[in-house]
């Protein structure tokens, strides 16, 4: 295999041969000592040093080919490669998500170590990089490395990491606390013998091999300590600890025993603080950490943290596990934590584990980029449109396809971890019911469903006032229990998409006209049938019917206070097509033709119907009448009425002006007194055609 990593080598020296690093040095330095990294200090097998060489000479050059090499140190350059182009603009705030694409990159579980051993070279010589790039890499380094070194158990690689992070970042507490360590350090010496000396004769009595060992914490250590617990340096208690670390048989019963004899020694000579006992023997922590730590006092009074644990429990601590983390209270994935325990596992027992067998990570997410480099996080099988709605509402609703790193797709295109995405638009874009079979974010569905309940309330106001405006024209009227029976023999959930379906011309108004025809057929027919339902009725109003030969002349200069009145439901002017119909307790009530009500009316009570003419002279009255007037928001158009108002006979009563926001418009309600339909008809004209209008209607 020797052959493999000079083989690499060689190609990464021919590659880089003009390449130079930032302090001018070759940069064929670099992958040479990453190499030394993965060799010496990790223990990885060749295939992983030469894909350290060849992974930075096809990063830099593209080109070269690298087919002659095994599949798996290809797999591992391809990862490598990969995660090298993540560029976070700002880690701290997606770090869970940067760490995740690092974790999908790393489709051989190698890889993920080889980029915390580039990484590790890299701080180690950060003094190089200018000032910019050097932020970058410490921000990317605590953000994203230094949490997964720890999960797979790399501490030493980890402690070195936040050291060096810590030593730029602060450097002025980095050489406080450094300074005083090695101030302090012939002290914790002198502190561990003198520990010691009152306790070797017991345990060597007692048979029991051990071997002691003094632990320091890291400088970043300390002071994240000192940060959570707001305490200067003297008020971290466990800056230094003594370890007892046994060796015996891998026999639990055994270890437990000895662990707890030389805890009984241990505190027999000293003051213990049963208050800070941790009992990990018993109950090992959830990583499955197993040691006893408590806190004494020495003779001076001085608190000194003692761990006892055997060579087994050392080990098993020192190499680490990926739930560890876990236990800090540092919440993430456990998906995520599981594969690089699994990778772990295959690290350290690498006889075991073939690169065919390796676990593949997590993928139930893909990472996919903006054209500016953002990071967006979406589930598996996420096309272009979830990703345009991913970015905006607007976005998506307006979405007519996109480019996927730079080639021309459709909106329904699937995505996949690394792709670059820049979306497309059109200004009368609209969602369609297509949708939502391309998409499978549940907030791209969400967002396409409520657009297309917007468009079908939208389509089915159009499509009622096309109706009713029909059915005033036919004279016919539709009642709630007609509706719901035509709809039902329609075939219609709801009446919207009914309404709807009128106004996109899908539904024929004229089969609701004839469903309407046939069922007042049926009535007069069923009616017919009875004996004259409306006989005593009549009896009411005098024996009889208005007789269609009788017609009642009004005076317009004179409605009130006579034996007929103006319907308040319609408000009939002067020259409107007119009847009278006879009340109950009101008299006649005379009601335009086009009023609302009428067909209803006429249909229902035709003997109660009697006909009306206005006088020739009477057009001298004041008639009142209600227009509704709709008109695009941007423009003002109050002023502009009130001007054409002024030029005829009309005077204004009230006026009462609606914004709706949602359509654009304002709904603006006049009351009129005219004196007849002509000069009403004249200034429903006149604002008409008005550009900001949109509508008049008489109401």
């Amino acid at each position: 295999m020797d052959n493999l990593i000079e083989k690499a080598r060689a190609v990464a020296a021919s590659a880089l041969t003009d390449e130079t690093r930032y302090d001018g040095s070759p940069f064929i330095g670099h992958p040479d000592s990453v190499a030394r990294i993965v060799e010496d200090e990790i223990g990885l097998p060749d295939e992983c040093v030469a894909a350290v060489y060849l992974h930075e000479a096809t990063r830099i050059h593209k080109d070269i080919d690298i087919s002659a090499f095994p599949q798996d140190v290809r797999t591992i350059v391809d990862g490598l490669n990969k995660i090298s182009t993540i560029k976070p603009k700002d880690t701290r705030l997606e770090a869970e998500n940067y760490k995740k694409l690092i974790v999908q990159y790393s489709r051989d579980p190698r890889v993920i170590v080889l980029k915390i051993a580039d990484r590790l070279e890299v701080m180690r010589n950060l003094r190089m990089f200018p000032k910019s790039s050097r932020d970058q890499k410490l921000l990317e380094t605590t953000m994203l490395y230094m949490p997964l070194a720890h999960q797979l158990g790399l501490y030493n690689i980890n402690t070195e990491l936040g050291n060096i992070y810590f030593r730029y970042s602060n450097p002025e507490q980095y050489r406080a606390i450094t300074n005083k360590l090695k101030a302090t350090e012939k002290d914790r010496e002198q502190l561990t013998a003198e520990f010691i000396r009152p306790l070797e004769r017991k345990l060597s009595e007692a048979g029991i091999k051990y071997k002691l060992k003094a632990r320091t914490k890291s400088a970043f250590s300390i002071y994240r300590k000192m940060q959570v617990q707001k305490v200067p340096f003297e008020g971290v208690h466990d800056v230094f600890a003594i370890r007892f670390i046994i060796d015996c048989a891998d026999d639990p019963r055994l270890e437990k025993d000895l662990c707890w004899k030389v805890y009984s020694y241990v505190t027999e000579e000293y003051e213990p603080d049963i208050s800070r006992l941790r009992d990990w023997l018993t109950t090992p922590r959830p990583n499955g950490y197993e040691s006893l730590h408590i806190t004494v006092k020495n003779k001076l009074g001085q608190s000194l943290e003692v761990q006892i644990r055997t060579k087994r429990m050392d080990i098993e601590a020192e190499s680490g596990n990926a739930a560890h983390w876990a236990y800090k209270g540092i919440r993430h994935e456990a998906s995520i934590d599981r594969w690089l325990q699994s990778v772990r596992d295959s690290l350290e027992h690498p006889l075991e584990a073939s690169p065919e067998h390796l676990p593949a990570p997590p993928d139930k997410e893909i990472f996919v980029f903006t054209p500016t480099g953002e990071l967006r996080i979406l589930a598996a099988g996420s096309s272009v449109l979830d990703f345009a709605f991913s970015i905006h509402t607007n976005l998506g609703s307006r979405c007519t396809g996109g480019k996927v790193n730079g080639k021309p797709v459709q909106i329904k295109e699937k995505l996949k971890t690394g792709d670059v995405v820049e979306i497309m638009t059109g200004k009368n874009q609209r969602p369609s019911r297509d949708w939502l079979a391309w998409v499978v974010t549940s907030k791209a569905r969400t967002k396409i469903k409520q657009e297309l309940d917007a468009e079908e309330r939208k389509a089915a106001a159009e499509g009622r006032e096309i109706l009713e405006r029909r059915l005033r024209n036919w004279k016919l009227e539709f009642p709630d229990e007609l509706l719901t029976e035509f709809m039902k023999s329609a075939r219609f959930n709801s009446e919207m998409s009914m309404m709807a379906a009128i106004a996109a011309e899908e539904l024929d108004i004229n089969d609701i006209k004839e469903f309407l025809l046939q069922k007042q057929a049926q009535k007069e027919e069923h009616a017919s049938q009875k004996p004259d339902a409306a006989s005593e009725e009549k009896k009411t109003y005098g024996g009889s019917a208005a007789s269609s030969d009788d017609i009642l002349v009004i005076n317009a200069k004179n409605v009130k206070g006579l034996d007929y009145k103006l319907s308040k439901c319609c408000n009939p002017v002067f020259g409107d097509d007119v009847f009278g119909f006879v009340t109950r307790t009101e008299g006649i009530k005379i009601h335009r033709m086009s009023c609302p009500n009428a067909a209803r009316l006429i249909e229902r009570f035709p003997y109660r119907i009697q006909k009306v003419v206005w006088q020739d002279n009477a057009s001298s009255g004041d008639f009142q009448c209600t227009l509704s007037v709709t008109a695009a928001i941007d423009h003002p158009v109050l002023s502009s009425i009130m001007d054409v108002i002024g030029q005829f006979r009309v005077s204004m009563r009230s006026c009462n002006v609606k914004e709706n926001p949602r359509t654009g418009s304002y709904e603006i309600q006049i009351r009129l007194l005219v004196p007849s339909n002509t000069e009403l008809d004249k200034v429903i004209s006149q604002i008409s055609n008005m550009k900001a209008v949109t509508k008049v209607k008489r109401i």
